[in-house]
């Protein structure tokens, strides 16, 4: 009887992998890990190797399309890496911090405009849901063009995917991580500073994240307008993302004040959505012209309506979220 040999069989997310990106780009070898003693230094790096893995992890599926939660996710591991190498610039060699950024940035532009089309079209269908038919009918009348500019956009997302820009970027990524990353000392390397000294680092670079939310908050006063609360999300966002390279240093304490970021982070994030949701229909509604039928304007005043109850909503709501990332702030420091 002659014995089968059979070959190893690749995973379905692996041979998707190998239909669209180079083989180099698939083996990584072994995930980095990160001990609570390990240098500051060593924490980005393995930190960097997660977000790139899980940006090669997302590449196929936010081909396809079919689940806009892998572009979701795809966007956010870009975001996390840009974060993590902002809040850690001061232990970087500057220049080449700011050159890996820029090209991490070209790449959420990228993918942007899709994943803000996703949001928004769920979001709009999701309330025009509870409407009568004429209303619903109206509503998607309305995305009709949100529609089309999410395809145009798709289209110029592809594009930059198949790139030699994208597959550099990604190179450099895992060379990035398959060696200590440069510092801004000489002699910086992941073998240097271990336990102690890495936490205090790593904490240093959170306060001054925090430092920046604390002034960006007290500037907005009882009342600020929409665009400040919208600046201040993006500050919170950086606060969060700093505090999660600091989790495995940070202990309770830590984790503690990233979940309150992300409490945060929401209630922002829902007003941001809130007022850009009312701004788009608008001129969606602008862009049919003069003539529009009229279950159409109803459907639109019926979304800024709701979207408006949202906005007021979370203005009321932000404050007391902000006062429990203060009060866990001020624990980890003590």
């Amino acid at each position: 009887m002659v014995a089968v040999v059979r070959a190893p069989q690749r995973s379905p997310r692996r041979s998707r992998l190998a239909a669209t990106l180079p083989a180099d780009l698939i083996e990584l070898g072994k995930p980095i890990r990160a001990r609570r003693r390990d240098p500051a230094m060593h924490q980005l790096r393995a930190a960097l190797d997660t977000r790139l893995r899980d940006l090669l992890a997302r590449d196929p599926g936010t081909r396809v399309g079919t689940d806009p939660e892998e572009l979701h996710q795809m966007r956010s591991a870009v975001r996390r890496m840009r974060a993590a190498l902002k809040a850690a610039g001061p232990l970087l060699d500057r220049s080449w911090a700011d050159e890996l950024r820029a090209e991490l940035g070209w790449l959420g532009r990228s993918l942007g405009p899709v994943r803000d089309a996703d949001v928004l079209i769920e979001r709009l269908r999701g309330r025009a849901a509870g409407f009568d038919q004429s209303s619903r009918d109206g509503a998607e009348t309305l995305l009709d063009g949100l529609v089309v500019e999410r395809e145009h956009a798709r289209v110029e997302m592809l594009a930059a995917l198949s790139s030699d820009r994208y597959l550099a970027l990604l190179r450099t990524l895992a060379a990035a991580v398959s060696q200590p990353l440069p510092g801004a000392r000489r002699g910086d390397t992941a073998a240097t500073r271990r336990g102690s000294a890495a936490r205090r680092e790593l904490a240093e670079l959170v306060h001054t994240e925090f430092s920046k939310v604390s002034k960006a908050a007290r500037r907005a006063g009882d009342d600020p307008p929409d665009e400040v609360l919208h600046a201040l999300r993006i500050k919170v966002k950086r606060l969060r993302y700093t505090g999660e390279l600091a989790l495995a240093t940070g202990g309770k304490p830590m984790r503690r004040l990233v979940k309150s970021t992300v409490g945060l982070q929401d209630v922002l994030g829902e007003h941001q959505d809130a007022c850009v949701a009312q701004d788009r229909v608008l001129r969606l509604l602008d862009a049919l012209g003069d003539v529009v039928d009229l279950d159409v304007v109803f459907a639109a005043g019926r979304l800024v309506e709701r979207e408006e109850v949202s906005r007021l909503e979370t203005r009321q709501s932000w404050a007391a979220a902000w006062t429990k990332v203060q009060s866990r702030a001020e624990a980890l420091a003590a």
